[in-house]
């Protein structure tokens, strides 16, 4: 089943079938344990493969901006899934900065 699964935890793992190693992504933080975090990350992931980018990276990249726009918006607290979201621009200029 060709397959690729992000697995959403405070360090997020992307996983895909075959010899490609698991991708861990850094960014990740406890905090993004809150209502409707995983469905701005699959949203995120999603707008990247519509955009044309292959599903592991896709995933790993949604994973990674994610991952930094919770701890833009989080000032050492727990945020809501919303403020992940408005902090996602932010957090894509960062990594072209």
């Amino acid at each position: 089943y060709r397959a690729t699964v992000l697995l959403k935890g405070s360090t997020t793992l992307v996983a895909q079938d075959g010899d490609a190693p698991v991708r861990v992504n850094p960014t990740g933080t406890s905090w993004l344990a809150t209502a409707g975090s995983g469905d701005v990350l699959s949203g995120l992931t999603g707008s990247l493969l519509a955009a044309g980018l292959d599903p592991r990276d896709a995933a790993s990249v949604g994973a990674y901006l994610h991952g930094l726009a919770a701890r833009r918006s989080s000032d050492g607290a727990p945020v809501a899934a919303r403020d992940v979201a408005e902090a996602i621009p932010a957090a894509w200029r960062d990594v072209y900065a």
